[in-house]
């Protein structure tokens, strides 16, 4: 009989734990699936050729397939992929010494690496309770017992004593409805987020230095500009004024080369002006005081790399902005099954055992040993019943967060692929642009030449010389200009299309040329982005 009622305990236990066991499986979490959004073919302003000849290179990412005879596959998230050191398709050392020294010492750059560690860390907290919380304690309790607790009559009242304990406490919340999981998934998806994030500071960093570097160097060639139209100026000003000590020339003639010389000078002080705020801000890009940094003057070098875009597709998968949204997403749908659990019942399972006495000397005594398995206060299954509200208020908010990242998602998602076709645009204007500003500059020198050839013999005022020179500066300071936007969109299209391209090199994406898309490449060899890869 003693036996039968041992293994009906047995039973009555094991059946309990299989219970728990189908509760905690059962998930309340809705099954996340990445929303549609509508995606082109192909970028409009790709022409059809290149669209083509990219839509065949391999995918930015791998496991994703081709269809629709390699127009079209389905994105996948690559935000995790390494990127290549795309900046080195430049061919300027300068350039790539300055990103080595940012990726080291930028400090919006370690601040997001540290935003990485505490999300892991928040995560590691939440897995946490997937385990049972084990705590020791010792010390005296001074009590009163009450006479009915003794069964002692009313009259005789109750005791007062210090018991003496030294015992171990263990608590577990039983993942009931996915209550536990939930809370890690969403955890988790913080922390892939936060990554992204990570990623996405690197590559703005990334741009932004090359941008600056590109706009100083405009800046220099600007100034070269200017020192040689000094120069011409501080030429013209001689020749005038032989003339007017000749008696061929009025005073009127001396003063406005003068003031040619004088407004040359001005605007040249003025592009000094804004070369050194430029490189003070590269400066703080590179983690350094602006007192401690200067760069050597050297005029821009045409920029002659050409970038292949791909398939739009792939700029769901390349860009981290774009990964860090759907993070959020996943994030928020965690938390609606979250706001669900709530609705449901909470199992706490507590225990204790240890010693316990009325003096501190028997407390470690044989007989001193006590034990108690349940709640220490209340219930071990809580279910609840009214709040007033707060759970469906609760779980409303969860619903329209994600519906508020679903929207955010799309919206970056037409950011994206606005940006990249800007871009593209840009450069594919600025092609023509700048070979019509060529011709324009080479008619204004020798328009230039003309009219300073023509006032020598006489043949002209000296307005027209004036007015030859000022077309010719401006028409060089246009020309300088449209290199260094050239440059820039260069690198703002890298940065529309999520970064490198791994072992792409200069020669690859020289002009004319379509270099395939690969995910692999080397890692950054930066402190912040080695700390973020440990897992």
């Amino acid at each position: 009989m003693k036996r039968f009622e041992s293994l009906s305990g047995w039973g009555r236990a094991a059946a309990s734990g299989l219970l728990v066991a189908l509760l905690a499986a059962c998930s309340l979490e809705p099954t996340y699936k990445r929303p549609e959004v509508d995606t082109p073919v192909a970028f409009k302003e790709t022409p059809a050729a290149s669209a083509t000849s990219a839509a065949s290179a391999p995918s930015a990412a791998p496991g994703a397939s081709a269809q629709d005879n390699g127009t079209w596959k389905q994105a996948q998230p690559a935000d995790d992929a390494h990127r290549g050191e795309w900046w080195t398709i430049f061919g300027d050392p300068q350039l790539n010494a300055l990103e080595e020294q940012a990726a080291a010492a930028n400090q919006d750059l370690k601040a997001a690496a540290a935003r990485v560690q505490q999300a892991r860390a928040v995560t590691q907290a939440a897995k946490s309770d997937w385990f049972p919380k084990i705590d020791a304690g010792f010390g005296p309790t001074r009590e009163r017992a009450s006479a009915a607790s003794q069964f002692q009559p009313d009259s005789a009242g109750g005791t007062t004593g210090t018991i003496w304990r030294a015992q171990t406490t263990v608590s577990y919340e039983a993942d009931l409805f996915g209550r536990v999981g939930s809370n890690v998934n969403a955890s988790r998806a913080d922390e892939q987020q936060s990554e992204a994030l990570f990623r996405s500071v690197q590559l703005s960093l990334q741009a932004d230095v090359a941008q600056n570097y590109f706009q100083l160097r405009e800046l220099d060639t600007d100034q070269d500009l200017y020192r040689r139209t000094v120069a011409l100026r501080e030429d013209t000003l001689k020749l005038v004024q032989r003339r007017f000590k000749e008696g061929d020339i009025g005073e009127l003639d001396v003063s406005r080369a003068r003031n040619e010389l004088a407004s040359a000078r001005a605007d040249a002080v003025g592009v000094a002006r804004q070369r050194a705020a430029s490189e003070h801000s590269l400066a703080i890009l590179l983690g350094k005081p602006p007192a401690d940094f200067s760069f050597a003057e050297a005029p821009l070098a045409p920029v002659t790399v050409r970038v292949p875009p791909g398939l739009p597709s792939a700029l769901l998968e390349r860009r981290p902005d774009i990964s860090a949204a759907e993070r959020a997403m996943q994030g928020a749908n965690a938390r609606v099954g979250l706001a669900k659990s709530a609705f449901f019942p909470k199992l706490d399972i507590t225990g204790a055992a240890g010693f316990e006495s009325a003096t501190l000397g028997d407390l470690f005594k044989w007989s001193s040993r006590a034990f108690i398995l349940g709640p220490f206060a209340g219930t071990a299954l809580t279910l609840p019943l009214f709040d007033g509200g707060r759970r469906k208020a609760n779980l409303a908010q969860a619903r329209s967060k994600y519906d508020e990242d679903v929207a955010q998602y799309r919206q970056q998602v037409l950011v994206a692929f606005r940006e990249v076709e800007d871009n593209l645009a840009d450069l594919r204007l600025l092609d023509d642009q700048m070979r019509e500003q060529n011709d324009a500059v080479q008619a204004s020198q020798r328009a230039a030449h003309l009219s300073r050839t023509q006032y020598t013999e006489g043949a002209v005022s000296y307005l027209d010389v004036i007015d030859g020179e000022r077309q010719v500066l401006t028409s060089q300071l246009q020309a300088s200009h449209l290199s260094g936007t050239q440059a820039v969109a260069t690198v703002n299209l890298i940065r529309a299309l999520g970064g490198g391209w791994g072992d792409v090199t200069a020669s690859d994406t020289a002009v004319g040329a379509v270099a395939p898309v690969a995910a692999s490449g080397p890692v950054l060899a930066s402190a912040s982005a080695q700390q973020v890869a440990k897992q």
